[in-house]
């Protein structure tokens, strides 16, 4: 009996016999880009190089997961709505019993029958001991993140009622339907906003020196898992780009997220002047597999430093020879 060994989303090395691997496909687990190995081979490959014959016609999507009375679906199922253009707001539906979760002060507004507690963790293992949920805190507090979320539940008995959570910058929220992604995807620390209860919300460490010292988001990148609705946030103007076995290089902090299948690194921008004066930074997000990448135009960090260097500028007006003295001269 062939044995294979193949590289999860978390990096860890799996085992399976060769009969599992067409299962591992259909559901997804493995893709084109997954890479295998087995006993004989040099180094690891990807799976469409060594098995090519499990990806005859591409490769095979899963079917929707199963809801409603008696199904398997993890998640609640929350209906929802975009409104806005750059400032956006999203307003999720909720039937009676159905809960969103959100990051601690992302809440707009609430009709009534709403309401909302703030508890330790996402709700999303509520077998989960006390000393995992410790754990699970723990983690969220390497991101910068709040320890506690804020969980909102339809607690009337009839009718739908909705709860409405905020874009905390200038940009476009993301809905991500986490069944039709494969269950996950991996995302800045700081893009989350809510989501449909049964959501996990964790932590994944980038274990790639150069993409943890130099990637922007550091070794530190945020992992969602679900089936059902997700939102997270980008900076600016929002770009979705398929990737089919190419490679995209992005500048580090317009990465917002990307699914399972595509491999994340780190290179050098160019030689060494381009690199220091070149203005683009000295390192290059490096993208490739086979995936859904999302990207903005403009990253918080960016955002900030120009409002920054601003303020140091003693509030200099703009085309204003006179600096201050306009200022004075002017009113202002």
């Amino acid at each position: 009996m062939q044995v294979w060994h193949y590289l999860d989303h978390q990096k860890n090395s799996q085992k399976v016999t060769e009969e599992q691997l067409p299962g591992l496909v259909t559901a997804g687990t493995i893709t084109p880009a997954t890479l295998v190995w087995k006993s004989g081979m040099s180094e690891w490959a990807p799976a469409s190089a060594e098995l090519p014959e499990l990806f005859k016609g591409g490769a095979p999507t899963p079917p929707p997961p199963p809801s409603g009375p008696g199904g398997s679906r993890r998640c609640h199922e929350v209906d929802y709505e975009i409104f806005g253009s750059d400032m956006q707001i999203v307003e999720v539906e909720l039937d009676p019993g159905e809960t969103v979760i959100a990051e601690a002060g992302a809440m707009n507004y609430l009709e009534p029958d709403i309401t909302f507690e703030a508890k330790m963790g996402d709700g999303s293992s509520p077998q989960e001991g006390v000393m995992g949920k410790l754990l699970s805190v723990g983690k969220r507090a390497l991101t910068g993140e709040s320890i506690f979320m804020t969980h909102f539940t339809h607690s009337g008995g009839s009718g739908k009622r909705r709860a409405a959570f905020a874009a905390p910058y200038p940009g476009k929220i993301v809905a991500l339907d986490m069944g039709g992604l494969g269950g996950g995807i991996t995302c800045q620390k700081d893009s989350f906003l809510c989501a449909a209860l049964g959501t996990k919300v964790s932590i994944a460490f980038n274990k790639r020196i150069g993409s943890g010292f130099f990637g922007g988001e550091g070794f530190i990148l945020q992992r969602l898992e679900g089936d059902g609705m997700c939102f997270i946030h980008a900076g600016g103007t929002l770009i979705k780009k398929e990737l089919k076995g190419e490679q995209l290089r992005v500048d580090t902090g317009c990465l917002v997220a990307f699914s399972d299948g595509i491999q994340y690194d780190i290179q050098r921008a160019g030689n060494l002047k381009s690199m220091f004066f070149g203005g683009e930074g000295l390192f290059l997000a490096t993208l490739s597999g086979h995936g859904t990448v999302w990207l903005q135009s403009l990253p918080f960090s960016r955002l900030a430093d120009r409002v920054a260097m601003n303020i140091g500028s003693g509030g200099k007006g703009e085309g204003s020879v006179l600096g201050g003295l306009g200022n004075l001269l002017d009113g202002d």
